[in-house]
Order: C-alpha cells, then structure tokens, then sequence
C-alpha cells in the first residue's frame, strides 16, 4: 500500500517464513493471536538468560534488574493507553482476567435488579463474568441490538441505559464484524447515568488507536497476545478513581499492605490486584511488543490493514455463494462469512492444505451467532505484516475450497 511496506516488518517474524502443507504460510488469524516479533523473542530470552529473579521482594542485583524490566513494562503500557501514569495499570494473566477482576469488585456493590449493559457482539470473555454477576447477585443484563450491517443499535442502546444502569461493558472493536464502537459516546452516555463504563479493548487496542483519556471509560482491558506479545499477560486500565473503589482480587502475597493476627490492609492500586508472583516475563515480552509497535505509525498500519481486507472484499464481491458478516462504515480489517453449502470448519481444513491459515466456529460470540442466523462461520483478519499477494492468496484458496464442495 502507498506509504506502508510490510515486507521489511515481515522479516522480524521468524514463523512467517515457514511452509505448511508445502506452500509459504499465509496468516490471517490475527484476531485470535498475532505472531511474534524478533524484538519480543529476544527481550525474553535476555530476561531468561541475563536476568531474572522474583520482583519487589529481593535486594540483590538479578532481583533490582528483573523490578526495574518489570516495572518499565507497565510504563509502556501506560504509555501505549495514554493513561495517566504507570499506578493506572494491573497486570492480569490476559484480558479474560481483566474483567472478571473488574466484574468482580463491580459485583460486590450490586443489588438485586441493578443493570448491567452489553451488546450482541460482546466476545464470551465479556458476557460470561457479568451474567455470572446475574446468577450471584440478581442483577439483571440487558443486551442492545446489533443491526444488520454489523453496527452498533445506538438508539436502542441509548434507551437501555437508564436509573438502574450500573455497569456499560462493550467492546471497542468486534472480534467477529470488525465493527469499531463510538467509545467516547458510549462512554459518556454511561457516566451521564452514574454507571460505570468497561471497554473490552482486546482488538481495540490492535487495529484502533486507544486513548483512554480521550475515550473517557472507567476500564479498559488488553490482552498482549494480540499485540505481538506472549500469552498468560494482559492488562487492565482503570482511572485512579475506578480502582481505588474496587475491592481485593485475590488474596496473598504482594497485595497486602500489613498482616496481624487480627487482620490485613491492602496496598493501594495496582499492587492490591497482583497478589502473588506475577507474570514477570510476559509482562517484560508484553513492554517489548508494544515498543516495538509505538514505532510505527498506527493510522499507517490501519490505513494498510483496511486496503487489504477492502482488495480481497473487491475480489470476492458478486458471489452469491458467500455471506459476508459485518459490512458496518469504519470497520476493521476483520472478514467473516459463511459459504453456501459448506461448514466453515470444512471450508478452513480445506484452505489450509493451501497454506492459508483462517478461523472457524462461533469466535466465542455465540449470540452473536444467533443474531445473525449461523451455526459457524470462517474469519480472515489482517496484520500489519501481511501483503497484497496474501489477500490474493486467501481469495484463491475460498474460491479453490468453494469449488472443492460445490
């Protein structure tokens, strides 16, 4: 694309000169996971190797060295967020985590009838804690309507969200349709009611560019293996305030501030969520990937994204054996469809044998699923190292796998 060359990128990702089924990979199931840069692979190997050892417990070299690492990780992603200072973030295990840790402490305030707001593209990771929070507490979850290009109902949302709202909890960008919420909006909507706002930004944070300042949201949640990171690391932003009145996690080690035979008192925000010992080194990894990201220009990389999804959209534009979910203005680089007279999970089987690496299933969105009248479907979403001749790759082999059933 004009301005944008993924080729040299391509050459930091070791994976992405392997073969599968004896044809060059050709990966596009970045919204699941995203392959790893050298730079990552590398700050964790120099973690293992050079220096590691428990953090904020020791006094010696390895154990200054790895809190120091430790601790510059969670200024990166404070940095990445544009939140206010490095005390506004928690690391978590990945975005799962984030929010059943946020759903948790939510919880703990909710009576019997208080609302909890979603929406029909909510991945699982997002819909699940707060109807367990129905079960628990009797609070009570309304879902506002996705319309038929994948958007956003906003008139409909706007009339859920009313005295009884205490918790908006939406996603920034659909894991499934691509759809790209109005956060701020949203956001604002929510504080205007006194409710809390908890922005799933698991691919938000990948294809958009996250200013939680800006967006004006309570909590905002990542997950680093879609960023070019590790897995078992993720993140959650809170403002000061938001945190401060959440309650303990988890008990143990490094959340506490005294222990008595008569009781405990907590440290104050984020060490009062990270009881244990963390994850050291994929919170390093995770502070390398997203260096490594912050290089480039985001609006470059979406802009690059887009053209791609939009070349190979051209491509199979007019084929009535095709459904194509989410078509909503200003969505992301993320194509999902059905083909006609084939499971998705046989339609991905037979494009691997092509090389071309795609999702199938429900994408834990299973309402959404329903929304839309399927039982699966299949995804391709671009990375900002995939190219042009990729998105012709991915068209031959649907086609290839759509001749193979018809």
């Amino acid at each position: 694309m004009p301005g944008f060359d993924p080729l040299p990128i391509r050459a930091q990702f070791p994976i992405l000169s392997r073969q599968v089924n004896g044809r060059p990979l050709v990966y596009l199931d970045n919204a699941a996971s995203a392959q790893k840069p050298r730079a990552v692979i590398d700050a964790l190997t120099r973690a293992m190797e050079g220096s590691y050892a428990n953090v904020h417990r020791g006094l010696h070299t390895l154990a200054n060295e790895t809190t120091e690492a430790f601790e510059a990780a969670r200024a990166s992603v404070a940095r990445f967020l544009n939140a206010p200072g490095p005390a506004n973030i928690v690391f978590t295990k990945g975005g799962t985590e984030a929010v059943n840790l946020v759903a948790h402490g939510l919880g703990a305030r909710l009576q019997p009838g208080d609302e909890i707001v979603v929406s029909q593209m909510e991945h699982h990771s997002n819909l699940v804690p707060w109807m367990m929070l129905r079960e628990s507490r009797g609070a009570v979850v309304r879902f506002a309507p996705v319309l038929h290009d994948g958007a956003l109902d906003m008139a409909a949302l706007k009339a859920l969200i009313g005295p009884r709202t205490r918790v908006v909890a939406l996603t920034h960008m659909s894991n499934v349709l691509g759809t790209v919420n109005p956060v701020a909006e949203i956001a604002a909507l929510a504080r205007a009611a006194g409710a809390r706002t908890v922005i799933d930004g698991c691919q938000g944070a990948v294809h958009c560019v996250p200013d939680v300042q800006a967006l004006g949201c309570d909590f905002y949640v990542i997950t680093g293996h879609k960023l070019y990171g590790p897995t078992g690391i993720g993140a959650l932003y809170g403002t000061s305030e938001a945190l401060e009145a959440l309650p303990p996690w988890q008990g143990g080690g490094e959340m506490i501030e005294t222990v008595t035979e008569e009781g405990v008192t907590y440290a104050p925000p984020p060490a009062r969520f990270e009881a244990g010992t963390p994850p050291i080194l994929e919170a390093i990894g995770l502070g390398a990937a997203l260096d490594w990201f912050g290089r480039f220009d985001r609006h470059a990389v979406a802009a690059h994204e887009r053209a791609l999804y939009d070349h190979a959209r051209e491509r199979l534009s007019g084929l009535n054996w095709l459904k194509v979910l989410g078509e909503a203005e200003g969505k992301g680089a993320i194509l999902t469809f059905t083909v006609e007279g084939a499971h998705a999970h046989d339609v991905a089987q037979i494009m691997d044998r092509y090389g071309v690496a795609v999702r199938a299933g429900l994408h834990c969105a299973e309402p959404l699923a329903r929304r839309f009248g399927v039982g699966s479907s299949a995804r391709a979403s671009f990375a900002l190292y995939n190219t042009l001749e990729e998105a012709d790759a991915f068209v031959d082999a649907l086609i290839k796998a759509r001749n193979f059933f018809a």
